[in-house]
C-alpha cells in the first residue's frame, strides 16, 4: 500500500480524521486488525467526486454516479472482515467494484484482487485510482457480475457489492474448496449472506439486513 498517496493540503486527509473513522468502526464491532489498518490507510475521499469528497469519512453510503453508491465504511469493513475471518485468502473476486474503494481496501490485505464492473466509466475511473495509489495487485475488467471471471477461477473468496435475488450458481462454481462468498441477497428486503464451500457442498449463513443496489445482468450504459 502506498502510504503517501493522499492529496496534501486538505483537512479530510488528516490522520486524525482517519483515526476517528477507525474508532467508530471499533465501536460498531469491527475488530480485525488487518481490516482496521486497511480502512485507516485507504484515502476514501479519492474515490468520490470532488463535490462529495468532504463527506468521505461519514458513516453513510454516498453517490458515485450512474445510480451507484459507495458503501458506508461500516459495510465495507464488515464484508471484508467476514470474507477473511479465520483465513488468509490469496485470490479474491470482487463483483461491482464501483469507484474502486473496496478494491483498494482488499488490495491491502490479500494477494490478488480481480474486480469486475459493468459500467465502463466507473471502471475507467477506478483503474486510474489504482494507478494513482500504485496498487499493482488489482486487475479490473469490464464485465457482467453474474458471469464472474471464469478464466481466473477458482477464487479463495468472492465479494459482491450488489444484490441478486438469489446467490448465482455461476459464482458458487468459481469458489475454491474452502472458499467463501460474501454478498447481499434479496429484492426489497435484503440480507448479507456468507456462503462457504465445504467438502460436502455449500453452507449458507445469514448475517444482517442490508440495502444495496440490485445486481443487474449484462453491461451497463455510460
Amino acid at each position: 500500500m502506498n502510504r503517501s498517496a493522499d492529496i496534501s493540503g486538505i483537512g479530510m486527509t488528516s490522520q486524525r480524521t482517519r483515526e476517528r473513522l477507525v474508532q467508530r468502526l471499533l465501536e460498531q464491532g469491527i475488530t480485525n486488525i488487518a481490516v482496521l489498518d486497511a480502512m485507516r490507510n485507504v484515502p476514501r475521499h479519492l474515490f468520490l467526486d470532488e463535490a462529495m469528497a468532504h463527506r468521505a469519512y461519514e458513516d453513510t453510503a454516498l453517490p458515485i454516479g450512474f445510480q451507484q453508491t459507495l458503501s458506508q465504511p461500516y459495510i465495507v469493513a464488515r464484508m471484508t472482515e467476514l470474507l477473511i475471518a479465520g483465513r488468509d485468502p490469496k485470490k479474491i473476486l470482487e463483483i461491482g467494484s464501483g469507484s474502486g474503494y473496496q478494491s483498494a481496501v482488499l488490495a491491502g490485505i490479500v494477494g490478488e484482487v480481480y474486480a469486475l464492473e459493468r459500467i465502463k466509466p466507473l471502471l475507467l475511473a477506478a483503474r486510474k485510482r489504482m494507478r494513482q495509489l500504485k496498487l499493482r495487485n488489482v486487475q479490473m475488467r469490464h464485465g457482467d457480475g453474474y458471469d464472474g471471471w471464469e478464466s481466473q477461477a477458482p477464487f479463495d473468496g468472492i465479494l459482491a457489492a450488489a444484490a441478486p435475488e438469489q446467490v448465482p450458481q455461476s459464482l458458487l462454481a468459481q469458489l475454491a474448496p474452502g472458499g467463501r462468498l460474501v454478498m447481499p441477497v434479496g429484492g426489497r428486503e435484503q440480507t448479507l449472506v456468507v456462503v462457504e464451500r465445504t467438502d460436502s457442498g455449500f453452507e449458507r449463513y445469514d448475517i444482517e439486513p442490508v440495502r444495496f443496489v440490485p445486481l443487474l445482468p449484462g453491461l451497463g450504459n455510460g
